[in-house]
């Protein structure tokens, strides 16, 4: 909860993000957000901001006093009154605002409906004081239609229809035919559709209307600058209370919008409010945990898988990013993190990515879903990702019919000599192939970029995208991405024998057996496993390099993929200890030192200033995966202190440390400024991987709890301060009560044998 007092701000937007897949929000502690429809990068209904310093508000509410012209608001973004306080909170799937003033209070709670593209705001205004109120509410949403609305707004068109203030964009070509609406189940007073009639002349905070209490000027076909704008009279007697409920949707045109408002208005929001809370509640209750630390309880049992499904795969969208894209390692990455909550998740996008990829046996990067265009790239580590997600799908769920699903590829042109990317809309080809020929297409590929050296191709940027310069070439090389092609070859290549396939199954364990063997040759630095080489030859990550000395993620994943030298592991873990956990700061370094001053060229990583993001400051992601190496080491305490470093409730356990991480303190950052006076300041929040991994690093690794066909198994990995911990688990209908304590787990009473599992 935030409580702000008129004009002040939480130190950067502190947001909540509420989609139910096609249609949803996100609003900022000071009441300040967007709404958008179908895709949240190409239909913004209302402006997405994207300015953490202003933060401009494109919807707003405000009661006007028709007798003291006092004006009111449930938003801390709005109002510049001395005498009004704000609390704000956010929770799973609803947003609460409350403005308090001498003798008024308004309430205004937030939400989407489960299935409808429609958002309310249900408003209750209570009158504390000892005379009645005579009140004018105005609500007022500024039209974009697309993803510019300074490209838009001479294209809109607005229409009226028994109080439903609507609008289309008729030039559109991605969503043509969409008309969004703003209307209330209360009757309107008055409405206008025409900005400058409504905001005034001048841009100040207080819409010139409101402040002088007008009735709108009933403007249906504005010239040139639209908007939404109603008027509702409420009269509001000593110590009662009013409630009205506004509402904002999309639909397939005028029927459509003109229908969906007006069972909404029918129904009210109550029903959809509990619907909502049951939905997450039924979600974020598969796994409860209890341990002796309270701040990885609450971010385990509510944020962080809140973070991943409402924003990573249902909004695609925060407030750094609109995306609106799938990321063909991204979302895959993120439903893994989910296997325990829904492994529906895992299986459809596993299907979707498959159904990404070109007969060449590469992907799309990215692509948008409603139309498929995206962008083909030489990122090697993309046609990895795919085996990997089937295994561990597989392995949690035992479901191999899944190899057997049946895919088209896509067709399109290849990239040329020298072309690193290629955005266009490819076809789909009258090719199809299995599941399983799709990740094996994908791995033969893999195993094709070789370089001299044995070890695998960065071309145009592995897992670190910031790299593409890296390779760009055509020679240099990824020891990271070598240790995770060697853990795809291993665990794919009895998949293969399995269905037939041994003469392929045999070349890829001879290719693991060379790829091995060259990692530990050409991969080892004396002391630590090299990042990779250039072009040119020269070692990355090295301690011969003069910057990037060591990179985290090549020593995280000897131990990650299970196939580096069990003598050296514990040794290049200690490398990150020494040299990357930085205690004063509190971060985890992805490498260091900053590429500063190399006359090498890595890529446009070095566009940002040393210490920031990739640049040598902390990338959560890749911190997580140190987290879940000194876990499997069965190093807990080791694990827990990075895990805590990653924690972003401990970066804000006061007013000053919250004021200098700036970010939220309840969903994972996807990095830390690790320089100057910017030490240890969030950056980029919500729409990061990083949240998924972070919960895996939590669950899996640290309390180790996993399910692997049709069993459960709990092999803890915790910290020694920790006497145990205790969880319950609700799996196909059926609760399971786990207790560690005293180094012995028990399920239901009995005692898991680490070896054999618990039967579901």
């Amino acid at each position: 909860m935030s409580r702000l007092g008129s004009g002040e701000a939480t130190p950067q937007p502190w947001i909540n993000v509420i989609s139910n897949g096609d249609f949803g929000f996100h609003v900022s502690a000071e009441g300040a957000g967007f709404t958008w429809s179908r895709n949240s990068r190409d239909h913004h209904l209302t402006p997405w901001s994207n300015d953490p310093v202003t933060n401009r508000p494109g919807e707003t509410i405000h009661l006007t006093d028709l007798d003291s012209l006092e004006v009111f608001t449930p938003f801390a973004a709005l109002s510049s009154r001395p005498t009004l306080h704000f609390e704000a909170s956010h929770s799973a799937g609803l947003s609460r605002f409350t403005g308090t003033d001498t003798g008024l209070v308004v309430e205004a709670t937030q939400i989407v409906d489960p299935t409808d593209p429609i958002k309310f705001t249900r408003l209750s205004v209570t009158n504390t004081g000892a005379k009645p109120r005579r009140l004018r509410l105005y609500c007022y949403a500024e039209w974009v239609m697309g993803n510019n609305r300074d490209k838009t707004v001479p294209m809109l068109r607005t229409d009226e229809s028994d109080g439903i203030l609507m609008v289309e964009n008729p030039f559109s070509t991605q969503f043509p035919g969409r008309m969004a609406f703003l209307t209330s189940d209360a009757p309107l007073s008055s409405f206008t559709m025409d900005r400058v009639a409504f905001l005034g002349r001048g841009s100040t905070l207080l819409p010139d209307a409101v402040a002088r209490g007008m009735a709108l000027f009933d403007a249906k076909t504005p010239i040139g600058d639209p908007c939404a704008a109603l008027a509702i009279d409420l009269e509001v007697a000593a110590g009662a209370s009013r409630t009205v409920t506004l509402l904002m949707g999309d639909a397939a045109g005028r029927h459509a919008a003109i229908a969906l408002a007006h069972k909404h208005r029918r129904a009210g929001c109550d029903g959809v409010m509990a619907a909502t809370t049951q939905e997450w509640d039924d979600f974020l209750n598969v796994l409860h945990v209890t341990t002796p630390d309270p701040a990885f309880d609450i971010m385990v049992n509510r944020w962080l898988p809140y973070q991943t499904l409402a924003c990573r795969l249902r909004a695609r969208s925060a407030f750094y990013q609109a995306s609106g894209a799938y990321g063909f390692r991204d979302q895959l990455q993120d439903t893994l993190s989910l296997m325990l909550h829904d492994p529906s998740l895992a299986r459809e996008q596993i299907l979707h990515a498959a159904g990404r990829q070109f007969p060449q046996g590469d992907v799309q990067h990215w692509w948008l879903p409603e139309t498929g265009a995206g962008v083909r790239t030489m990122i090697s580590d993309d046609v990895v990702w795919l085996t990997y997600g089937i295994t561990q799908y597989i392995d949690s769920t035992g479901d191999t019919a899944i190899l057997d699903e049946v895919l088209p590829f896509l067709t399109g042109p290849e990239l040329e000599a020298g072309e690193h990317d290629r955005f266009f809309q490819p076809e789909t080809s009258d090719q199809t192939a299995s599941v399983f020929e799709h990740a094996a297409r994908a791995l033969d590929l893999a195993i094709k970029r070789t370089g001299e050296r044995g070890l695998a191709l960065m071309l145009g940027g592995d897992w670190n995208d910031g790299m593409n310069r890296v390779g760009e070439d055509g020679r240099g090389e990824s020891v990271w991405l070598s240790w995770f092609l060697a853990h795809a070859l291993d665990v794919f290549s009895p998949v293969a024998e399995a269905r037939g396939e041994a003469e392929r199954a045999g070349r890829w364990r001879d290719h693991l057996a060379n790829l091995k063997q060259s990692i530990e040759s050409s991969g080892w630095d004396g002391a630590q496993y090299r990042r990779g080489y250039y072009d040119d030859g020269t070692p990355l990550g090295s301690q011969q390099s003069d910057e990037c000395k060591i990179d985290s993620i090549a020593q995280s994943w000897s131990v990650m993929s299970e196939q580096g030298d069990p003598a050296r592991q514990n040794a290049v873990m200690d490398q990150v200890l020494e040299h990357l956990v930085d205690d004063d700061a509190d971060i985890v370094r992805l490498f260091t030192p900053p590429f500063a001053d190399t006359p090498k060229e890595p890529g446009y990583i070095k566009g940002y200033p040393p210490g920031v993001r990739e640049n040598g400051g902390q990338y959560t992601h890749a911190a997580t995966w140190a987290v879940y190496a000194l876990a499997m080491l069965g190093r807990g305490d080791d694990a827990k202190r990075c895990f805590d470093m990653l924690n972003p409730i401990n970066h804000s356990l006061t007013h000053d440390a919250a004021d200098h991480y700036r970010v939220e303190p309840y969903v994972a950052a996807a990095d830390i400024y690790g320089a100057d006076d910017k030490i240890g300041r969030g950056g980029w929040t919500w729409y990061t991987g990083s949240g998924g991994w972070l919960y895996r690093a939590a669950v899996e690794a640290i309390l180790g709890i996993r399910r692997r066909d049709g069993r459960l198994f709990v092999t803890p990995m915790l910290p020694s301060n920790w006497p145990g911990f205790e969880a319950t688990l609700l799996l196909e209908g059926k609760t399971f009560r786990i207790v560690v304590a005293g180094g012995v787990a028990r399920i239901n009473g009995e005692t898991v044998d680490a070896t054999k599992g618990f039967a579901l």
